[in-house]
């Protein structure tokens, strides 16, 4: 009789413990998806600022349009990418680091162009413009941390033993981070 109360003493307690862990694999993942929608967020808010970019800059200078070409091509090609959290592979983590790689670039000359425009500069929508691109590319930086930190607490919840055992069995898998794209650690060549 005491025996019994033992072995069932012993199976709550590692109920009490698979729950547990399960409980913690399932909030890191919740996690993971809550920082991924922090990141399209900020995406998003850089895709809503280039059209009022390009308009200014149309409305102000007798712009290259090749440039402003490749801003709108690459805002189409980023927005049609559609990816939830859940279903991240490594494989489509690079293709949004590309598509959101050509808009950088792409604003990037953008900007730079527009240095040779000093009646573009002058105006205040342009200006304004640029500060809230910076300000979003800030937020799109921190928001990529915040995520690579929630998939780095993901990622070791499940590969850590016990919940490498329960990982497989309820199918958490690992999720990619971003990582840094190629030649980033290049410093740009500036020239006017």
């Amino acid at each position: 009789m005491k025996r019994s109360y033992i072995i069932i003493g012993v199976l709550v307690l590692l109920v009490i413990m698979l729950g547990g862990c399960y409980n913690g694999m399932n909030r890191a993942r919740v996690e993971v998806d809550n920082k991924w929608a922090g990141v399209q967020s900020s995406y998003q808010r850089r895709m809503d600022l280039i059209p009022n970019l390009v308009a200014t800059v149309k409305g102000v200078a007798n712009f290259e349009q090749s440039t402003l070409t490749q801003v709108i091509q690459a805002r189409a090609n980023a927005t049609s990418l559609k990816v939830n959290a859940s279903d991240l592979t490594p494989e489509k983590m690079q293709q949004i680091q590309q598509s959101q790689g050509q808009i950088g670039n792409a604003i990037g000359r953008l900007l730079m162009v527009s240095e040779q425009y000093p009646q573009l500069k002058a105006t205040e929508n342009f200006r304004d413009l640029q500060t809230q691109l910076e300000g979003t590319e800030n937020r799109i930086k921190v928001s990529r941390d915040e995520f690579n930190d929630a998939v780095k607490d993901f990622n070791v919840k499940i590969t850590n033993f016990p919940g490498n055992l329960l990982a497989g069995m309820f199918g958490f898998k690992q999720r990619p981070m971003f990582e840094a794209d190629q030649g980033a650690q290049n410093a740009p060549k500036v020239q006017f």
